[in-house]
């Protein structure tokens, strides 16, 4: 004998899914898009005429789509509970931002160094609340 309840559970799970994928991408797109945008602005001035006037967006398209791919993949599909899936976002987050952060550091000229602990903060907290975002819908 099956258990129907098993079934149909299974039978939604992809459906989950693609609701935390969904969630995880929203969550990180309008707190990123809030931050670049609003909040941190004048960090960003720093760069000067390193920055661009607009986001190239397809490669903006690109960073999104590895960078969600990641995320579900390393914090939210593993994790147990949603805690626990931001703590490994944000350590996820750290790796990243910090990698970025200190190797622009280490060979542009006139990186601000000011920059690379508040982007680093600001990827650990982007990634670890999208992550535990995405996995409370999970489930």
């Amino acid at each position: 004998m099956s258990d129907g309840h098993a079934g149909a559970e299974a039978s939604r799970a992809p459906l989950r899914l693609v609701a935390a994928t969904l969630a995880t991408a929203v969550t990180m797109l309008a707190l990123d898009l809030t931050w670049i945008g609003k909040v941190g602005r004048p960090f960003y001035a720093a760069l000067g005429p390193l920055q661009r006037a607009e986001p190239y967006l397809p490669a903006a398209a690109a960073f999104y789509g590895m960078y969600l791919a990641v995320v579900m993949t390393w914090a939210v599909r593993p994790a147990a509970t949603s805690q626990a899936a931001a703590m490994r976002g944000g350590c996820l987050g750290f790796v990243c931002y910090a990698t970025y952060e200190l190797t622009n550091w280490a060979v542009i000229e006139g990186w601000p160094g000011a920059l690379v602990p508040v982007d680093i903060a600001w990827g650990v907290f982007l990634t670890g609340i999208s992550a535990g975002v995405g996995r409370r819908v999970l489930g």
